[in-house]
């Protein structure tokens, strides 16, 4: 891309996955019959497999752990919480229902150990420890959870509290479960997925009450690949539950909601997640660090740099219907210098041939800054010694 670069239109456009109309039309098989509401989707395009009732607002129960969880692991991730931080459990905590791990009052735990014990466990004291620790209060907590539900684009999603425990004004749907599942996989990539997909596993090893943990996600040992998420369980929400399953390059997350029993709701989500797999496929059209163009930009140093794609570029269909892409399109979205690697200053934007449109965030391979009125003069003096 020559000097030509400055008249394209800067305009910023996000990372979408347009809706492919023909297969929104066509018929869904009969699955997750005695669920009231069902979603599944592809993880890393957010692609639909199946969707039932997917935005009817209902309780999640411990299903909403997974929005904690998501703040757990962002402070993990910025380095204001670690591993090895210890907990010291309050009165609030110790005197939680419901599953939980028979904290005692001004007992210290391990963050390590909380988070086995809410993933592992579904542990309410656990959560309600962490929420405190990072939120100074549970309503603090709550306001953070909600706030970052609004961050990630949740709809049909309320939280009263941390756990899930009944409460007519906390509810959530399928579809926004299936984003939170998403995103705390992104925000805890393989640290979370090694902890979900632990059958077993003791806290307090070393103490005089050593608690074995038991995962309440049966799955993990029923189906391959399932390595999470996060199961839920109350009078008023009936059995749900939601899974992550990875089988070569496609990783799926299925959601079932106010299923009759735990047995049922296990069996309706080993056959939805059947059904993605055998039904969809994923590619990688460009790998990560893939050059897409050429920069050339006058007065910068350097003059040219290469723009690469900042992320791997997945596309997902239906097995024997890969799509072609039909047209690209370069967008610059920084129109001023400097530039560093990784960061973002331009988009490609992708069309395929069954009317999907995908955006990909470039960067430049190679910083880029402003020539300085020294370079201007050492190079004027260069040539003038020429």
């Amino acid at each position: 891309m020559k000097k030509g670069w400055i008249a394209i239109l800067i305009c910023m456009l996000t990372l979408t996955l347009s809706p492919i109309k023909a297969e929104e039309e066509q018929e869904q098989p009969a699955l997750a019959n005695q669920a009231q509401s069902a979603y599944v989707m592809e993880y890393s395009t957010g692609q639909v497999v199946f969707k039932k009732n997917e935005t009817e607002k209902l309780f999640p129960a411990s299903m909403t752990k997974m929005m904690g969880l998501i703040l757990i692991f962002e402070a993990l991730n910025n380095g204001s919480l670690s591993m090895e931080d210890t907990v010291t459990v309050s009165e609030t905590a110790a005197s939680m229902g419901g599953s939980q791990i028979f904290l005692e009052v001004n007992e210290v735990m391990k963050v390590e150990d909380m988070i086995k014990s809410i993933c592992i466990a579904s542990a309410n004291d656990a959560m309600v420890a962490m929420a405190e620790k990072l939120g100074g209060s549970v309503e603090n907590f709550v306001k953070k959870m909600n706030d970052k539900g609004k961050e990630i684009g949740l709809e049909n999603t309320h939280f009263v509290n941390t756990t899930g425990l009944h409460d007519p004004e906390h509810y959530s749907c399928a579809k926004d479960m299936a984003r939170i599942a998403q995103v705390l996989i992104q925000t805890g990539g393989d640290q979370l997925l090694a902890i979900t997909s632990t059958y077993d596993t003791y806290i307090r090893e070393d103490s005089e009450k050593p608690f074995w943990l038991v995962n309440t996600n049966k799955l993990i040992k029923q189906m391959e690949g399932v390595d999470g998420l996060k199961t839920g369980f109350t009078q008023e929400a009936m059995s749900c539950i939601t899974v992550t399953a990875k089988r070569d390059n496609l990783r799926l997350i299925s959601v079932v909601m106010k299923e009759p029993s735990s047995q049922v709701r296990n069996a309706e989500t080993k056959q939805l997640l059947d059904y993605g797999f055998a039904m969809f496929d994923q590619k990688i059209i460009y790998e990560k660090g893939s050059v897409i163009d050429a920069l050339n930009i006058d007065l910068a140093k350097p003059e040219t740099a290469e723009l690469v794609t900042l992320n791997e570029v997945p596309i997902v269909f239906k097995i024997g219907e890969e799509p072609q892409i039909t047209e690209q399109k370069v967008v610059l979205t920084k129109n001023e210098l400097p530039y560093a690697v990784d960061e973002k200053i331009a988009e490609l934007v992708i069309t395929l041939d069954n009317q999907t449109t995908l955006t990909v965030d470039l960067g430049v391979n190679v910083p880029m800054e402003k020539v300085s009125y020294f370079d201007l003069f050492l190079n004027l003096w260069k040539q003038v010694l020429a």
